[in-house]
């Protein structure tokens, strides 16, 4: 009886010991390796994602991303988080998935936790994008970037093709910068340590990157750029920003409408499908399972 109980305490310690380890692995490899699977609920991402995949992304692009403070996530109403390297940085065309860079309808940059994007990054810090009937450009950049054959298809539509709400892009203003889905920027993309000429006019472009870094109010006041009360000709940014569309740029709310993504939004590189199923028929779509994302 001694010997069976003894036996019987061995074992569970021994099989403790393995779930521990197993939940350590695990929660290590959440936090530093791959996501959760993230199901799409949307064709924003078409034809590249589908609406009905599930899919992860690799964390080590750029780089695992943790929080400062896990008991209170929410800090002077900001997120705060560190980043670890990676095993690379984000690339043009790269697929990531990201937080909603806004919680709420006050037009500015506060990263909701709970809710997640998948975009392709057609623009990196550094980068000045347009686009030029109706396709993705950089400056002093060649290859192609995002789904060129559906730009191929927008170059060919006109305003009335489109509604209002879709026509018009950031920042919205029709005075300085009547931009739309066919014709925008040039927007230079911000990078880390990179100090820009601001004045009365493109102020407005950079507004919600420099309020959040700073926590203060940028505006125009007797013709000059304020910062608060104190009057600025320049800025230096401390993070680096990111342009995200939708391939399905018809049909897709990306930093056309809602602006730059800063770094710190970014969860990871959105890299395999690991299961498929149509919304529609409810059907799983075989062909799409292990299909690598690119």
């Amino acid at each position: 009886m001694k010997q069976s109980l003894k036996k019987f305490l061995q074992e569970l310690r021994f099989y403790t010991i393995l779930i521990v380890i197993a939940v350590i692995l695990a929660t290590a490899m959440r936090i530093f390796l791959f996501t959760s699977i993230i199901k799409i609920p949307s064709g924003s991402m078409e034809p590249a994602v589908l609406a009905g995949d599930f899919i992860i992304a690799n964390k080590q692009i750029p780089g695992p991303r943790i929080f400062k403070n896990i008991w209170k996530l929410r800090y002077d109403g900001k997120v705060q988080t560190n980043r670890f390297k990676g095993i690379r940085k984000v690339r043009r065309n790269d697929v990531l998935v990201f937080n909603s860079p806004y919680s709420d309808n006050r037009g500015k940059i506060d990263m909701d936790l709970s809710v997640l994007f998948l975009k392709r990054c057609v623009a990196l810090p550094g980068d000045t994008f347009s686009i030029e009937n109706g396709f993705f450009r950089v400056k002093n950049y060649s290859d192609s970037l995002g789904c060129f054959f559906l730009q191929r298809e927008l170059s060919q539509k006109s305003q009335e093709d489109f509604h209002e709400d879709i026509w018009k892009c950031f920042p919205f203003d029709s005075v300085n910068y009547n931009w739309n889905i066919k014709d925008f920027g040039p927007l230079y993309i911000p990078a880390s340590g990179t100090t820009f000429k601001l004045d009365t006019i493109n102020w407005f472009l950079y507004k919600k990157p420099i309020e959040y870094e700073t926590d203060k109010t940028l505006s125009v006041r007797n013709g000059s750029v304020c910062l608060d009360s104190e009057i600025i000709n320049e800025y230096t940014f401390k993070m680096n920003y990111y342009f995200m569309a939708g391939d399905f740029i018809c049909d897709s709310r990306d930093s056309r409408y809602w602006g730059l993504l800063s770094e710190d939004c970014i969860i990871g590189k959105a890299v395999i499908v690991v299961m498929s199923k149509d919304i529609s028929k409810g059907e799983v779509r075989w062909n799409r399972i292990f299909k690598m994302i690119r």
